[in-house]
């Protein structure tokens, strides 16, 4: 699909809602999906399949690591498991049994954390990952998928629900912009530029694409042009597309609602140095961890706002220039 010059980012629903609703629809087409919770229905929003298909839901209480391994066995006997918790706790607690009982036979099975990053809110750091994208990443075998809004959200639920291995997914508990049209294609792996530019490039995954789209149109009032790159799968990366935005623009700021120390930032590092090394710039969670608050006003304390991608473009473009 080609590019697009102008957004209106109209808000949309949160990608836990988006991701629940589409696992209905999922679920109606294929009897093999089920979902796996952890006594969190109502926030992962898995209670709509619950509710439509009782015998294929499967609570198991506050029990994450018990939850992905029950989800491995659904997965050895044939079935799809989407196991659905916040990220802090799926990951963190679970990871162990993501590892072994997962990633190591390369099972089946979809592990979803919502409530990701510091969006969550007042519900203060012990409830916020910011280091889950890292470490589903690190897990040989694991395709990670960071989508932007309801459109990818329910794309990249069925993309997860076709490709046989473990999954994980990140979702968000906020509402969020709508960026994409009805529609839109995704592939697994391939990323999807959203603006084309020629002095930089800014990469961006969840809800930061809406940031970058917001940041690239105050840049472009300013006479820089700034392509807009969507990286929704951080693993397998598409690195084709980062050196082509390298190659093309020679200057790249990553966004991302994560640690700058281990998340996309760090991977796309890597392909560029690989590839076409050039100036880069990271906007994300610096070495720290939030406080509780309302989410808007985090994002803005944190630098994870348009104003802080625009700041990061300006010192890469001089860098550029220099």
């Amino acid at each position: 699909m080609a590019t697009r010059t102008k957004f209106e980012l109209k808000m949309g629903m949160a990608t836990r809602e988006a991701f629940g609703k589409a696992l209905v629809a999922l679920g109606r087409e294929n009897k093999d999906v089920v979902a796996v919770d952890a006594d969190l229905s109502k926030s992962t929003m898995t209670h709509f399949f619950a509710k439509e298909f009782p015998d294929r839901f499967f609570s198991c209480g506050i029990a994450e690591s018990n939850m992905v391994g029950i989800s491995a066995g659904l997965a050895a006997a044939g079935k799809i498991p989407f196991a659905a918790s916040f990220a802090c706790f799926v990951v963190n607690k679970g990871f162990e049994q993501m590892r072994v009982v997962v990633a190591y036979p390369n099972f089946n099975v979809k592990i979803v954390g919502t409530h990701s990053g510091i969006s969550i809110g007042e519900d203060g750091p012990s409830q916020m990952s910011v280091e889950d994208l890292s470490l589903a990443c690190s897990l040989p075998g694991f395709t990670v998928l960071s989508p932007a809004d309801e459109v990818a959200m329910a794309a990249l639920v069925r993309q997860a629900a076709a490709h046989f291995g473990p999954v994980y997914i990140r979702a968000g508990r906020p509402k969020v912009p709508v960026v994409y049209q009805p529609g839109q294609p995704f592939e697994i792996g391939k990323a999807v530029e959203l603006i084309n530019g020629s002095d930089l490039t800014i990469i961006a995954t969840g809800l930061m694409v809406a940031e970058a789209i917001r940041a690239q149109e105050h840049l472009e009032t300013e006479g820089i042009s700034a392509r807009v790159v969507d990286i929704h799968t951080i693993k397998p990366l598409d690195v084709e597309a980062i050196r082509r935005a390298a190659s093309e623009t020679g200057a790249i700021v990553v966004a991302e609602e994560h640690l700058v120390d281990s998340g996309l930032g760090v991977r796309v590092a890597q392909a560029v140095v690989e590839t076409q090394p050039c100036p880069m710039e990271f906007v994300g969670i610096q070495n720290t961890y939030a406080e509780s608050g309302p989410p808007d006003q985090l994002l803005d304390k944190y630098g994870l706002v348009a104003r802080d991608v625009i700041a990061a473009a300006y010192r890469v473009f001089r860098r550029k220039q220099h």
